[in-house]
């Protein structure tokens, strides 16, 4: 019986963060040098146009484990402006969302020459999305629900827009972006489904230390989701050391929410928040990049000893000849 009430306190609390994730769900990928992922005034800010390629499973051993993939692609168009384009296959369990999502950028230089990096950029997305519900398997005990037509794949499709601004100076950077603006109503679920789907996104970091030896970036990304109150929280560490055939990187990523589940514990009522901690490494020779990352859920209440494991392979494509005279991994 305990056991049974664990997986079901599990399965409550990693649903909650899993509903909020309308459009690209906001992992730990951003660190594998693809903040364009989630923030689109970083569409065409670095100095070469960047393809991103990730794959992300959970729960190898889980039948119908969440995973995603994405595809994007990001440059300049102009002096000033950037553009890119952000492709996703989403899906978790009987539920799943695939995408596309249109980018523009205008970036405004205050810098003193050409070198010096000190750069204010907007973005926003516009994307279309359908989402899916397979039916088709929920009626196998024979029990009736009006709700559920049992035999059918349900989509629905909707358009929202992110909106989003970065600062990039030297060795620092913030970004600040609003995903799904638009309030949309899609009747794929209930009636009952919120249309508010918005999520807020900020994140800083810095960039210090040698760069003929090692250079040690520290970061944060705050999150909160409007309509349910939910945030989180990712403190991040990454360390990168420059090589004659390109540069090795690694880092790890801990992710907290501020909110939590309970749960049966013995005699007691405990409670859990959303513990993640995820080591990543990467590499980049000449134009291209890969990286490796692995998630593993911290806590009493979790499915499985099982981690989560993402690939990002990437190509940079039209460098600019000069780099930015800055310690900026993300812009150079």
């Amino acid at each position: 019986m305990y056991h049974k009430i664990k997986i079901l306190a599990a399965l409550l609390f990693i649903t909650n963060y899993s509903f909020a994730q309308e459009g690209i769900p906001v992992y730990s990928d951003y660190l594998s040098d693809n903040y364009y992922l989630i923030h689109p005034s970083m569409a065409g800010a670095a100095n070469c146009a960047k393809i991103r390629l990730t794959g992300r499973k959970q729960w190898f051993d889980q039948k119908d484990a969440p995973e995603l993939q994405t595809l994007s692609f990001n440059g300049r168009v102009g002096e000033k402006a950037g553009a890119g384009i952000i492709l996703f296959n989403d899906k978790n369990g009987y539920h799943s969302q695939k995408g596309v999502k249109f980018t523009y950028a205008y970036h405004l230089m205050f810098s003193r020459d050409e070198i010096d990096l000190n750069q204010l950029s907007f973005g926003m997305s516009a994307g279309l999305i359908q989402s899916q519900l397979d039916e088709t398997e929920f009626r196998q005990s024979g029990d009736f629900d009006p709700i559920i037509d049992g035999t059918v794949v349900q989509k629905d499709s909707y358009f929202n827009v992110d909106i989003g601004a970065s600062y990039n100076f030297l060795d620092f950077y913030a970004h600040a972006t609003v995903k799904n603006v638009i309030e949309t109503r899609r009747d794929i679920y209930t009636e009952y489904e919120s249309d508010n789907l918005r999520k807020y996104l900020l994140s800083a970091g810095y960039i210090f230390g040698n760069r003929d030896k090692i250079l040690w970036e520290p970061s944060v990304l705050f999150q909160m989701v409007e309509k349910t109150n939910e945030k989180a929280i990712d403190i991040n560490l990454k360390a990168y050391k420059n090589l004659d055939f390109g540069r090795v990187w690694g880092g790890l990523s801990y992710r907290r929410s501020f909110d939590g589940a309970e749960y049966i514990n013995g005699n007691t009522i405990s409670k859990q928040k959303l513990q993640y901690i995820t080591p990543i490494v990467g590499v980049n020779f000449d134009k291209f990049m890969f990286a490796y990352t692995y998630s593993q859920l911290s806590g009493a209440v979790k499915f499985d000893n099982g981690g989560y494991h993402q690939i990002t392979l990437g190509i940079d494509l039209f460098c600019k000849p000069v780099k930015y005279d800055c310690n900026c991994p993300a812009i150079n």
